[in-house]
């Protein structure tokens, strides 16, 4: 759904992107500005995994020196009420 959304407004997306630390879920340029996001089951994950994996895997170091700012993007979707349950944004 979130693709889908920033597909339709014509942004800059790139799905899967790999990387030395691993797969990050989905990034979206907008301007000279990077949106990365990471997407988490709750059922499956705890509470803050999303961000806790940004940060960790430091998905931000690929994108860093591009002249905007990195922002990082954790949600996470309860598999139960089929919503989104957690929304976490840093820098």
């Amino acid at each position: 759904m979130f693709y889908s959304c920033f597909a339709a407004l014509g942004l800059d997306i790139t799905v899967e992107d790999s990387s030395s630390h691993g797969r990050l879920d989905m990034a979206v340029r907008f301007g000279a500005d990077v949106y990365l996001f990471e997407f988490k089951v709750v059922e499956r994950e705890p509470e803050g995994a999303a961000m806790a994996q940004l940060r960790e895997r430091d998905y931000a170091a690929k994108y860093r020196g591009g002249g905007g700012e990195v922002f990082l993007v954790g949600v996470e979707f309860s598999r139960e009420t089929r919503n989104v349950v957690g929304f976490e944004v840093g820098g």
